[in-house]
């Protein structure tokens, strides 16, 4: 017993000198990553300001401090400048910089996050985002890093055992919740995408409420003011770069102009990864675009639907599409380049990483497109539309067939096309149809539900506002005309076999629809009937969504589509 007492004290010392020296060490932290008129907030890395000026001082929190971190390891074989943002289901994605050099080989792994506590996860390669030149990996946050408020950003590196000393000092991590991160300039103006300011449907912030702001430091911070505030479309005047004073012996990363937007009323400033390009001089846009008629879509995972697809609308009058790829990872590249190999299919394939964006998507399509395309389609790749006449008087798809529909006048006074949807179901599938999805399904449901959109890209809204496929028209100037069913219909093979339709619980596309797993809106149109939200396959699935048996595209695609081969019949597609 005599002996157990001073054990007791030196346990107890020892416990009070660790307690001491971790809050020094945050002590430390605390001081070198907050300045003083900086109060965040902790979830999204948001800084407040009191002092006027103050907004530079979030400018230099968000770059010169990663950039600085950055290049303190840089003596260290392995750190690679980054920077990363905290996207839904606890994934990273970590950006590079077009201006630091990688391995050519970035396909066959090698790249680690390291986050602090010591904890690291593999960094896939995702892609290259074409207006940045970003490099973009995809890593997972360690589960005791999730316990952190507010998240550290990981270091992207080849030798996490080397990192030990380098990530204390790592700033926070934005989340996706709360962040600006895609920028396009016209010849007029600025077009940035930011999420979480205006978040419900329909309920859009005055411009007046906001500010850009361009710039990368205390000396080149330029406002200007915002003139459209939709959805997650702010646009807004282009800053004068002579303000910026950006000098020709100016290093290339250091040109690169961050752009945000400031809520002025809460002195807020949204984080950002997005970056401004000034507009190119004396590049007037082309009188006479190059495709009367293009395509474009938001699409995860669809090569063993593209080849359908694509020669499907190419043979009735769909010059261009233009794919917006949210981060696949199976053989879609390889399918575009093919199809380029095998025919006259003009395919561009846009890498829109940034999840839950197809509005936002479409609508910097409307303006990444304007000089290249008249008329844009906006429908995906399990929806073909076909007119009940085509069956009557044509032998032969032509690319005729779809312009027709368009009813374009010499007055130019249709901005807007609109087209019902038809809905099938399995239809007795239990897999995915080898022949494709037209000859797969023919039983759909009685009503027709949403319509899809043919848009002429000159009519479209300054706002850019679109919904469920539809865009805002330029007010007075164009009409909306809607086709009834006998003139043209969308089939719309929405409920296809199990395995197939289950993968869409990965996550949905529309930046205002609830994912399949968030139980709310459980009636809403958006939801399957009778489904629930887990991906658990409902009784008798096979026979579900079935009222009427159509089989008058299945037929057609048949005649025009199909040959005989040695292995029986076989659709373009299949060869």
């Amino acid at each position: 017993m005599p002996r157990k007492a001073p054990t007791s004290i030196f346990l107890i010392f020892l416990c009070l000198l660790l307690l001491a020296f971790y809050s020094l060490l945050l002590s430390r932290s605390a001081i070198s990553l907050s300045p003083t008129h900086l109060r965040f907030r902790p979830r999204n890395l948001t800084a407040r300001y009191d002092a006027p000026d103050s907004f530079n001082h979030v400018i230099r929190e968000d770059i010169n401090e990663l950039t600085h971190r950055t290049r303190l390891v840089t003596s260290i074989p392995g750190p690679v400048e980054s920077v990363s943002v905290l996207l839904p289901n606890w994934e990273v994605l970590v950006l590079v910089s077009q201006d630091t050099p990688l391995t050519s080989n970035l396909g066959v792994g090698g790249f680690y996050c390291f986050f602090p506590r010591n904890e690291t996860s593999p960094a896939n390669f995702s892609g290259v985002l074409p207006f940045t030149g970003a490099t973009t990996f995809k890593c997972t946050l360690p589960n005791r890093n999730r316990r952190l408020q507010p998240f550290h950003q990981p270091v992207l590196t080849r030798f996490p055992e080397r990192e030990t000393n380098v990530i204390s000092a790592a700033p926070g991590m934005p989340r996706w919740d709360f962040l600006a991160y895609e920028c396009f300039s016209t010849e007029t103006d600025v077009v940035l995408f930011v999420k979480g300011v205006n978040n419900r449907q329909g309920i859009n912030k005055s411009p007046e409420e906001f500010r850009c702001v361009f710039g990368n430091d205390i000396k080149n911070a330029v406002k200007t003011p915002v003139t459209s505030s939709k959805q997650e479309v702010f646009r807004c005047l282009h800053p004068n770069l002579m303000e910026l004073s950006i000098s020709p012996s100016t290093t290339a990363a250091a040109k690169r102009i961050k752009v945000s937007i400031e809520i002025n009323r809460e002195k807020l400033v949204v984080p950002s990864v997005a970056y401004y390009t000034p507009p190119r001089r004396h590049m007037p846009s082309n009188p006479n675009p190059t495709s009367l008629l293009c395509a474009t879509t938001m699409v995860y995972n669809v090569a063993k639907f593209l080849r359908e697809w694509v020669m499907y609308y190419s043979k009735i009058g769909v010059d261009k599409f233009i794919l917006y790829d949210n981060g696949s990872d199976d053989d879609l590249e390889r399918v575009i380049k093919e199809l380029d190999e095998e025919g006259d299919y003009n395919i561009e394939r846009i890498f829109w990483v940034w999840p839950k964006t197809q509005e936002a998507g479409f609508s910097h399509s409307a303006v990444y497109a304007k000089d290249s395309c008249t008329w844009m389609m906006y429908v995906d790749v399990d929806e073909f539309i076909f007119s009940p006449s085509w069956l009557k008087n044509s032998s032969q798809p032509s690319k005729t067939m779809l312009k027709s529909l368009l009813s374009i006048s010499s007055n130019g006074s249709i901005g807007q096309v609109s087209i019902k949807c038809n809905d099938f179901g399995p239809s007795d599938q239990k897999k995915h149809p080898a022949m494709g999805v037209i000859q797969g399904y023919n039983c759909r449901r009685q009503a027709e539900q949403r319509h899809k959109s043919i848009l002429f890209l000159e009519a479209v809204d300054h706002s850019l506002l679109n919904v469920i496929h539809h865009f805002d028209l330029s007010n007075n100037h164009y009409n909306w005309k809607e086709l009834p069913l006998e003139a043209a219909v969308i089939n719309h093979y929405k409920y296809q076999a199990w395995p197939e339709f289950m993968t869409k619980f990965r996550r949905r596309v529309s930046a205002f629809v609830a994912d399949w797993r968030t139980r709310v809106n459980p009636m809403s149109k958006d939801r399957t009937p009778g489904l629930g939200f887990q991906p658990i396959k409902p009784e008798g699935w096979e026979n579900m969504f079935c009222d009427v048996k159509d089989d008058r595209l299945k037929l057609w695609t048949k005649k025009w589509f199909g040959s005989q081969t040695p292995q029986g019949l076989k659709m373009a597609w299949q060869l």
